[in-house]
């Protein structure tokens, strides 16, 4: 009876990329399109925050109403800006920067607060800017102190549009506001490489006195002037 010898039957091999069509595997582009959108919100929540708060620090300090109140000697241009009629936008606005700065600070439920404190300071300084823009009580109370008359009115009131850029500033901040309650979960926090974390330090080895037999000792005590073989 012949030796059979067992043959290896060969394997089926994996197909792989042919190299000279060119043809490469895709990468996975979801974590890359994340971190672009989440990069540019935030930057689009900056800018709309810190220039909206811009606009209703400027804008509420401007002239936002006009008109005469009548004297004996004939009539008094008087003029109000926007703090004189109201400076609820001006204290929003501040709150509004704090705030944009807060969201950076905390992360979590925390984040989610400030962002909806963000958004409230812009649209209570959007809504307290447009109800000011039709408001007539600073100038007449601004004519009853000039003619000592508390009865007196303005005459010829008009508004200026400087009411209505203070509003429009607010509603940069609402948008930014809204941006971080939709995007802030994405957004970097702080650094925390300064914070104490609580855990004790470990205690320095207390000094012991110097070997008055060293040599580096005893070289110190000449330069001092002392006899070291005392």
């Amino acid at each position: 009876m012949e030796d059979v010898s067992a043959v290896p039957v060969p394997q089926p091999r994996a197909r792989t990329a042919d190299a000279s069509s060119g043809a490469a595997p895709e990468a996975p582009s979801g974590s890359a399109s994340d971190s672009t959108g989440s990069r540019r919100s935030l930057a689009a929540g900056l800018l709309l925050g810190a220039a909206g708060a811009t606009v209703v620090l400027l804008a509420s300090g401007q002239t936002w109403a006009e008109g005469r109140a009548a004297t004996g000697v004939g009539a008094l241009p008087l003029s109000a800006d926007g703090r004189d009629v109201t400076g609820a936008p001006a204290a929003l606005a501040i709150v509004g920067l704090a705030a944009l700065v807060a969201v950076f600070a905390v992360r979590g439920a925390g984040r989610r607060i400030v962002a909806v404190l963000l958004a409230l300071s812009g649209l209570g300084a959007a809504l307290s800017a447009w109800a000011g823009a039709s408001d007539s009580t600073a100038l007449d109370e601004e004519a009853a102190r000039t003619t000592g008359d508390a009865a007196a009115t303005v005459d010829a009131l008009t508004h200026t549009a400087w009411p209505y850029v203070t509003a429009a500033g607010g509603l940069l901040i609402l948008l930014a506001g809204l941006l971080a309650l939709r995007f802030g979960s994405r957004w970097p926090t702080m650094s925390g490489r300064y914070e104490r974390d609580g855990t004790p330090r470990p205690r320095k080895a207390p000094r012991t006195a110097p070997d008055p037999d060293r040599p580096e000792e005893l070289w110190k005590a000449l330069d001092r002037g002392e006899d070291p073989t005392g």
